[in-house]
């Protein structure tokens, strides 16, 4: 099978690039080669290319600087991904596309599930929203995968900054009142072999909008704390942890109090589960020995 990934260093991107080079045709492109903010370049590769599936593992993640950056922040998370599902759609192929729970938020008690009304608070929340509105709205073949708090041993994420700042600082004051569950992204590629398995087997659920991330739930002190356990374990030094309200750390853009996203639709259509955010976050780390 011939798979477009879009997103060539990304986090999910690399991860994808080791768990299905093995048994496909993978045809990897970065943005010097495919930018999603450039419409004509999108339809030129995609067709150059011919794949039996397109993966979207490309995106605008700076969420703070989407503040300042609006219409590139569309371009590339809203305009792009409708490009593509028109492109699948012609090709008569599956697309698959990573949201985010910050299409949320965050004021809702209990983990969100596909039913609940987005609400983002921030310009990348809105751009990553209405780049499922745009795939939903080509239709065809399609899975749009919600995911939060997304780190790996590659790239730029909370995981590689805290290793860093535990070992530097005698002491760092971490978020204690944003909740969710931090999603290793080779849980996720796993996630997304999973599904294209069970669409290649015959063994698919409904195409559409569904909520991955890994089991379980913390705030970002409590993965920092983790992290911070692991570094003691290796006989590294660790700064003394103090938990603050998001009150105490000002960022351009506002983030949900709650990020959890309920993954069981996932599962009873497709039948494909997550671990839980401890175990995936010990994977990880292995890997990094």
């Amino acid at each position: 099978m011939r798979i477009l990934i879009i997103g060539q260093h990304g986090q999910v991107a690399r991860e994808l690039q080791r768990r299905l080079s093995a048994a496909d045709e993978l045809m990897v492109l970065g943005r010097d080669q495919l930018d999603l903010a450039q419409p004509e370049q999108i339809r030129q590769q995609v067709r150059l290319a011919h794949p039996d599936l397109i993966i979207n593992a490309a995106a605008h993640t700076a969420v703070d600087r989407a503040e300042s950056e609006p219409e590139l922040a569309f371009a590339i998370n809203a305009t792009g991904p409708g490009i593509l599902a028109e492109e699948a759609l012609a090709l008569g192929i599956p697309l698959i596309h990573y949201s985010t729970d910050y299409v949320f938020d965050g004021s809702k008690g209990e983990p969100y599930n596909e039913a609940d009304a987005p609400k983002p608070l921030g310009v990348y929340g809105q751009s990553k929203l209405a780049g499922e509105q745009a795939i939903t709205a080509v239709g065809g073949m399609h899975l749009i995968l919600r995911t939060s708090w997304v780190y790996s041993a590659s790239g730029s994420n909370f995981l590689l900054t805290m290793q860093r700042l535990l070992q530097e600082k005698p002491e760092l004051r971490i978020v204690a009142d944003q909740i969710g569950a931090p999603t290793w992204a080779g849980t996720i590629a796993n996630s997304t072999l999973a599904l294209i398995e069970r669409w290649q087997a015959g063994e698919r659920g409904a195409w559409g909008t569904y909520h991955l991330t890994a089991q379980g739930e913390t705030s970002w002190f409590g993965f920092a704390q983790a992290i911070g356990e692991a570094l003691r374990k290796q006989g590294k030094p660790c700064a003394h942890l103090l938990p603050i309200p998001s009150s105490e750390y000002p960022t351009p853009a506002a983030r949900p109090l709650n990020s959890r996203l309920d993954c069981s639709r996932l599962l009873r259509e497709w039948g494909v589960s997550q671990p839980d955010w401890q175990t995936a976050l010990r994977e990880c780390l292995a890997g990094q020995a």
